[in-house]
Order: C-alpha cells, then sequence, then structure tokens
C-alpha cells in the first residue's frame, strides 16, 4: 500500500473530505488529490500535521509494511486484508469450541468499503460454533512476498443481499456447495475488524 493510498484510506475511515483535509493543511484541495494519487509527495511539515490529523504515526505513513498502531487504532482496511488473503489464496479462520480452540481453511472471503466476510455453511461446525462465540481470527502467509496476515474481531451474521450476490459472482462454485433442493445452506459472517497486522 502506497503513502497516497494510506492517506486515502486514513481520510475516509475518519470522514474527512479532500477539501476540509485541504483547509486544514491549509492547501490546495489538489494537492491533497496528487498525494492520494501518488502523482505527488506531502512536504515534511504536511507529513507531520498529516499523521496528527490521521492519527498515525509517520512511520506508517512512509514505511511500506502495512502494520496497525496500537496507540493510534489505525486499522488496515478491509479491502487490504481481502487483497493479501486473495493472494495468498487460502487462509485460516480460528474459532472457539467451548474452551478448545479450532483452526479450519477459509476460502470464501470477500470485501466492500465497510468490512470483511466470509461464506460458510449452517450444516457446518464453524456456524455452530459463532453463535455460541463470535469471537475469531483470520491469518494467512504469503509464500512470495513472505509476509503474514492476522485479523481479529467478531464475526456477526450479515444478512445483505448485495454481499451475498457479489460472493456468489466470486465464488460461483459456492451455489452447489451450499444450496441444497430443498434448503439454503449458505450463510454470510461480516467480520467487525478489532485488530490487523501485515508483516
Amino acid at each position: 500500500m502506497t503513502t497516497g493510498e494510506k492517506i486515502a484510506a486514513l481520510r475516509k475511515e475518519k470522514g474527512i473530505t479532500q477539501e476540509a483535509l485541504a483547509e486544514r493543511l491549509k492547501v490546495a484541495r489538489q494537492s491533497v488529490s496528487r498525494w492520494e494519487m501518488d502523482a505527488a509527495f506531502p512536504e515534511t511539515e504536511k507529513l507531520i500535521k498529516l499523521s496528527r490529523i490521521l492519527e498515525c504515526s509517520i512511520d506508517f505513513l512512509l514505511n511500506g509494511e502495512i502494520q496497525r498502531d496500537c496507540e493510534n487504532k489505525a486499522l488496515i482496511s478491509a479491502r487490504d486484508c481481502f487483497r493479501f488473503l486473495r493472494e495468498c489464496t487460502y487462509c485460516f479462520l480460528a474459532t472457539n469450541a467451548g474452551e478448545k480452540p479450532r483452526l479450519r481453511p477459509m476460502g470464501h472471503v470477500y470485501a466492500d468499503e465497510k468490512a470483511l466476510y466470509f461464506a460458510t455453511d449452517t450444516r457446518k461446525g464453524v456456524y455452530a460454533e459463532l453463535t455460541e462465540n463470535p469471537y475469531v481470527e483470520l491469518a494467512s502467509y504469503n509464500l512470495n512476498t513472505r509476509q503474514w496476515i492476522r485479523i481479529s474481531g467478531r464475526a456477526v451474521l450479515e444478512d445483505s443481499l448485495m454481499v451475498r450476490e457479489e460472493i456468489e459472482i466470486l465464488y460461483p462454485m459456492i451455489r452447489q456447495e451450499y444450496v441444497g433442493k430443498e434448503e439454503v445452506y449458505f450463510v454470510i459472517f461480516q467480520i467487525m475488524i478489532e485488530e490487523a497486522a501485515i508483516a
């Protein structure tokens, strides 16, 4: 993720428009736009102000690695998590079954601007486990870049038809896997991300 992409993601996460950010930094809106498109780079003074406004470290904005700074609560976006997981082609989902941890491969993940989602089957143990204890972790390792991702949060049922349609388009085989003659077993969970790190 580039510096410009980080500026744009954090600005949007905080609900700040380009115009409002430009006004606070005493620059033209076009300057903010050019930074976010990586067509220009903020001066040191502006980077310092950006880090305060966006509540992140300068190191986070400049460093090639994307990590969560525990003090500033800046999260990797759901889309960043999704891109990383798709590049790895696989991930593992950890749940709690009673007092025992459970780890399983998870392949049907998706993200939009708001959240990260995964699909499963109501007949599987993961569904029962999540209805009892919604806390989960997703993790994966990219063999090419030698980076790993860890995402922690709560899984809550998602009933959006738009999200359902997007997942079905992304994974066409899902209808054969999760839809029976009499009943639809396909269910989607949204992960309310509490912590995410790529290292």
